[in-house]
């Protein structure tokens, strides 16, 4: 395959952005955009503090929210438990989630509430991961604190074939990766993933060469490349250059089934096409959704852009059934049932 595909017309596509859609579509255009174009354009590396995460302390957590903190062996998580989610802990499913914010920002903070509606929708706790970041910590000590929450949720009496695990943006790349370790190592395979506006693709050559190139609200083509600078200069100092492999080369065949969201004019929709594509092509189920205009991670801002919501039903949706898939695999009604829900939904992969 090529590095990069375009994904056949059997991709979902949500038409329509709604009035607070596009307002929040302009305002990132107008602020977020430009200011990460500035960081690009630095001749040095700078990394300003945390400053979403402590400022996220004061945003109320969804209504009937509840959590509890969890220390993993080199970092903190939480235990989410959204609106009517029982707190039961190695019952039914569960979801591992992997925040976003370019391996360098973000944490449970920023991402309490779409973990929360997420947990709801799906009807299962979940543990949100404050992993180490950049620059004091690669990549792959990231994907090891992800796989230390799975293995916590694996203590706590879950099967990992009831885990799924989701991430936005660079959690989506830790989602995928985290799968692969596990399975790797002996686990088992996760019930499936979900990949909210991921960055599967360090190498910026298809991005570059894609329709979204420069049409997308949040990251600029020089944004993503300097990302990717940022990164291998700390793989080399940390000694890991040319063991970290990005989630599109990965072996795929044995993966679970998996659910992309991304907007319609994202820089990452390159990266959504190309990882569909391939799942496809290896015998995977993999669901993409396009969602008409939609900034990176939409679904963030659900408790005012009604998208937001629908995409989060969604979601709730597909963790739903695979659990429901995996309690009824033994059952033909279920199992019939689950299978009549999903076929309309699997991709076949465009052409080479």
């Amino acid at each position: 395959m090529g590095s990069h595909l375009t994904v056949a017309a059997d991709a979902q596509f949500r038409s329509g952005a709604s009035v607070p859609s596009q307002l929040l579509a302009f305002g990132l255009k107008h602020t977020v955009r430009p200011l990460l174009d500035t960081w690009a354009r630095l001749p040095f590396d700078v990394f300003p503090p945390n400053l979403l995460e402590h400022a996220a302390r004061l945003l109320p957590a969804p209504e009937g929210t509840r959590w509890r903190t969890v220390d993993l062996p080199h970092c903190r998580a939480e235990y989410v438990m959204g609106a009517d989610v029982p707190d039961a802990p190695g019952r039914g499913g569960a979801i591992l989630y992997m925040h976003g914010g370019a391996f360098l920002t973000c944490g449970l903070n920023t991402h309490r509430r779409l973990v929360s509606r997420i947990s709801s929708a799906a009807g299962s706790p979940a543990l949100n991961v404050g992993y180490r970041q950049m620059p004091y910590e690669p990549i792959t000590e990231s994907i090891a604190d992800g796989l230390e929450g799975l293995h916590w949720l694996l203590a706590q009496g879950h099967r990992i074939e009831d885990v799924t695990i989701a991430g936005d943006s660079a959690g989506g790349y830790l989602a995928f990766a985290i799968a692969r370790a596990a399975m790797d190592a002996g686990l088992g395979r996760p019930a499936g993933v979900v990949a909210l506006s991921p960055l599967l693709d360090f190498d910026p050559a298809g991005k570059a060469a894609h329709r979204n190139a420069h049409r997308c609200q949040t990251f600029s083509m020089r944004a993503v490349a300097k990302l990717t600078d940022v990164t291998d200069r700390l793989d080399a100092r940390r000694g890991v250059s040319g063991r970290r492999t990005n989630p599109v080369d990965m072996p795929l065949a044995d993966m679970p089934p998996t659910l992309i969201h991304v907007g319609s004019r994202e820089i990452l929709l390159a990266d959504a096409e190309l990882m569909a594509n391939r799942l496809v092509a290896a015998g995977v189920p993999c669901d993409l959704t396009v969602w008409d205009r939609q900034v990176h991670v939409f679904q963030a801002a659900a408790s005012w852009v009604p998208e937001g919501r629908a995409a989060i039903g969604e979601i709730g949706e597909f963790i739903s059934s695979l659990e429901a898939q995996e309690t009824g695999a033994h059952t033909p009604a279920a199992a019939s049932e689950t299978a009549t829900r999903r076929s309309g939904r699997r991709r076949s992969a465009a052409p080479a």
